[in-house]
């Protein structure tokens, strides 16, 4: 019993944060979605770039479309998971609730499928990151982790597959776009967006006004 301990103490509390602080310096390698896709034949294209060489047009449109709140919260919106809870209670379409930080824990350290194993440690990665990345360092492997198309992760592929220029160099209504896939990269298009994506990159190219003027998106660069 004694070992049973040991052994869940050393890989079950202990790893993560080894694991957590390694990618804290190092960019982190495959994720699980990336290499089931490869195993689906969609390729891979990932061109891992520091967040200085991303737009900031692009951070402040990926926190206008997904969390307004990212600088403010410890990794969770309850806001948010309520407000998501009760939609999804009166509704058969989904609406998540959850916040950058958790969209890169879960990313970058678990498996795609949904269950509740995966949620609890989703939180427990959450919590970690936050406390040893910082926000900086959570934006930065969140823009250089997500799928933005078959075969396509991270901004600097994004932006080069769709628009011919580096992440660096985008422009309000590019990285508005590429906000507004993130949550389906597979159906959307930035590149030749349908009447959805172009009417909602509008909306989100002036949330991500709102974001500049009122600092919504300070803390990713300090």
């Amino acid at each position: 019993m004694r070992i049973f301990l040991i052994l869940v103490l050393v890989f079950g509390l202990i790893g993560p944060v080894a694991v957590v602080t390694l990618y804290r310096f190092v960019p982190p390698p495959m994720t699980f979605l990336m290499v089931q896709r490869m195993f689906e034949g969609r390729g891979f294209d990932r061109r891992w770039v520091p967040l200085s060489k991303i737009s900031p047009r692009l951070v402040g449109a990926v926190v206008a479309s997904e969390d307004a709140g990212f600088c403010r919260h410890n990794g969770f919106d309850v806001a948010a998971i309520k407000k998501a809870f009760k939609h999804n209670a009166n509704s058969t379409r989904i609406r998540g609730g959850s916040t950058i930080s958790q969209q890169t824990a879960k990313n970058v350290f678990l498996w795609p499928r949904r269950d509740y194993v995966r949620k609890g440690l989703e939180a427990y990665f959450t919590v970690l990151i936050e406390l040893i990345w910082g926000k900086p360092r959570i934006m930065e492997v969140y823009l250089n982790s997500i799928e933005w198309g078959p075969g396509i992760y991270g901004a600097e592929a994004a932006a080069q597959r769709n628009f011919g220029v580096s992440a660096a160099k985008l422009s309000p209504a590019q990285a508005a776009r590429l906000a507004v896939i993130v949550p389906k990269p597979l159906s959307w298009k930035a590149d030749k967006p349908g009447r959805y994506v172009r009417k909602r990159s509008g909306t989100i190219a002036a949330r991500a006004g709102v974001v500049r003027r009122q600092g919504l998106a300070d803390c990713v660069f300090h």
